[in-house]
């Protein structure tokens, strides 16, 4: 391998040709000078050909070095920079002829605008004279674990021409359109549906597309300050655990976990449950981790890992055992949207943990694998969003008829009580007032009142009380009693009730029906004498009108009942006048009716509108 790196105006040579590294535990005291000498003594080892250092699951410092020469006949000013989270660096430059290394320091907890240069990678210029040598030592403290870092060394004019071109070179301007785009669809399906799988994968898409940001250094970029150092204090990786968690909930709700394997689904919601219980403490025990021990921070690291691990066992182990019971189908739906999603998170994690080193596609393929999930999900969801509607709608009308059942029962149970109350009426009580009314009438109460003008006059008062009442019971009860085929028709009930109310002289009582009234059905014929008989009682009892018009009109397509009156008028919004028109409502209702009022101090009139 070469030992320089000769610096061009646009550096083709990968560093990994010329770079060597060495680690050392974070207990030691970091020196360029003590590193340069391990160098000297051979310790440090060489990187994999054209690949990035990936030491996997490693908590030590870490030492880059790098020999450079400015082939440039002019004074060039360049950047080394790291394309990955690191808690803190430092770059070492000691040009030739100096004894002492100068250093710029870096921490990738500033968000972009905040760093000795400002850029989505954490970048250390640097300047070089024509023909001018220098050695680089870039320190690197990372204490998250899966130490990954692939860096570069350019111009800062190329440096700055890469970035402006990285979103799209890099395709996250329609990656990242494509996520959005996809949460919001979930969010308009879960406003249709409340469905919280649409939650889930709404919280999904956020992690996993945190999680990407955070790989390609764009959070940086995007994001304010405190919220850049909010989802950096969760972590990467937890991140993803948490999206992980999320896929559980999502693939639980599509398969139905709950009710064909409770036992897996509450290992499922454990393993969710316990996931996000481990981000949280994470992020309260690992700040405190780094500074008193060491071993804690490997262990919560590695933690992370484990649940990574078993999540992603719990899933395949789910769907293969959904794949062998009888809703092979949906599982092996669900298989192919996992599938793509698990390829490209192994490819990305086993790059992570130190055991490949390999990226075929940019940004990674986690990004792209996400991007094929996402697809075949939507579609999916899509599914089951028009399978739910056919339900529910296939529920609403089971709902609505059963509901019209038990109205048509409840109805039926109140005419009858109603036709029974009426005989009571009129064959208990009426006879008895028609007796009680000819007994005052008898001889011997004439002469026995006959002796006194006091009682004469009493007995007249009484005598007038006593047939007024017994025309009440008479006019109540004909007004309560059903319209029954063989009982007259609805015109011919309408009619027989306005005789009745003319008993009294006022108010006069004016009925009139079309004629198509007596061809309704026999529900609409039965609602419309109720509402009649209801409404012409009201406007009787509380107007104190001296006219009443009662018509019914057929309409193609609906019968109109009108009650007017030159009355008093009411208040529509007073409780006590209410009590009547809310039967009166509740029928229309029933028949999907309408009920218009319009009163005023010159007169009210009531409009019934039901469809037939």
């Amino acid at each position: 391998m070469l030992d320089t790196l000769f610096l061009e105006g646009e550096n083709h040579r990968h560093v990994s040709e010329v770079y060597r590294y060495y680690t050392e535990p974070f207990s030691v005291k970091p020196s360029p000078e003590h590193a340069d000498s391990l160098w000297r003594a051979g310790a440090f080892a060489p990187g994999r050909w054209h690949k990035a250092l990936s030491l996997g699951f490693l908590h030590q410092r870490v030492w880059e070095r790098i020999a450079v020469a400015n082939t440039s006949p002019q004074r060039s000013r360049y950047v080394w920079s790291i394309y990955n989270f690191t808690d803190s660096a430092t770059l070492y430059i000691r040009t030739a002829g100096e004894q002492r290394f100068s250093q710029v320091t870096a921490s990738s907890w500033q968000p972009a605008d905040q760093r000795p240069f400002p850029a989505r990678s954490l970048s250390f210029p640097f300047t070089l004279e024509a023909g001018q040598r220098a050695v680089l030592y870039l320190r690197v403290d990372h204490r998250a674990g899966a130490l990954y870092l692939p860096t570069y060394i350019e111009t800062t004019e190329q440096f700055l021409a890469s970035e402006v071109q990285a979103p799209f070179e890099r395709h996250w301007i329609w990656l990242l359109g494509f996520y959005v785009s996809s949460a919001l669809f979930n969010l308009v399906l879960f406003a249709f549906l409340r469905d919280r799988i649409h939650i889930w994968y709404v919280l999904y898409v956020l992690c996993i597309t945190l999680f990407l940001l955070m790989e390609d250094g764009f959070d940086a970029l995007v994001l304010p300050a405190v919220l850049y150092q909010l989802i950096w204090s969760v972590g990467q990786f937890n991140l993803l655990l948490l999206a992980a968690a999320c896929g559980v909930q999502i693939m639980q709700s599509y398969l139905r976990l709950r009710t064909g394997w409770p036992r897996l689904y509450r290992l499922g919601n454990w393993l969710a449950a316990g996931s996000a219980g481990f981000v949280l403490a994470y992020s309260l025990l690992f700040p405190w981790a780094v500074k008193t021990s060491a071993t804690l921070a490997t262990v919560l690291n590695g933690a992370r890992e484990v649940l990574l691990l078993t999540l992603a066992i719990y899933s395949w182990g789910t769907l293969i055992a959904v794949l062998l019971s009888r809703r092979q189908q949906l599982a092996a739906y669900y298989a192919l949207t996992y599938f793509f999603f698990f390829v490209g998170f192994m490819l990305f994690w086993l790059n992570h943990l130190g055991l490949t080193n390999f990226n075929l596609i940019r940004p990674n393929a986690l990004a792209w694998g996400l991007v094929l999930e996402l697809i075949v999900l939507s579609a999916l969801l899509t599914g089951r969003f028009r399978h739910t509607l056919r339900q529910n709608e296939k529920l609403r009308i089971r709902q609505l008829r059963q509901r019209n059942a038990q109205g048509t029962r409840l109805i039926a149970a109140q005419e009858e009580e109603r036709a029974q109350l009426a005989r009571e009426l009129h064959d208990a009580l009426g006879p008895n007032l028609a007796a009680l009314h000819m007994a005052w009438q008898g001889p011997a109460m004439r002469e026995a009142l006959a002796s006194s003008p006091a009682a004469t006059a009493v007995a007249h008062h009484t005598e007038l009380l006593l047939r007024h009442l017994r025309d009440d019971v008479r006019t109540f009860s004909h007004s309560i009693l059903p319209v029954e085929p063989g009982q007259g028709t609805l015109t011919e009930s309408v009619a027989v009730l306005a005789e009745l109310h003319n008993a009294y002289g006022t108010p006069k009582v004016t009925p009139y029906c079309d004629a198509g009234v007596n061809e309704l059905p026999a529900a609409v014929q039965q609602a419309a004498y109720r509402i009649t008989a209801e409404l012409l009682n009201n406007a009787i009892r509380h107007s104190r009108a001296t006219e009443v018009s009662v018509q019914l009109l057929r309409h193609p397509q609906e019968l109109e009942i009108l009650v007017e009156d030159n009355g008093r008028g009411f208040e529509q919004n007073h409780p006590a006048a209410g009590i009547g028109l809310r039967g009166v409502r509740a029928r229309a209702d029933y028949l999907h009716g309408q009920l218009h009022i319009d009163s005023a101090s010159h007169g009210t009139s009531i409009i019934v509108r039901l469809p037939c």
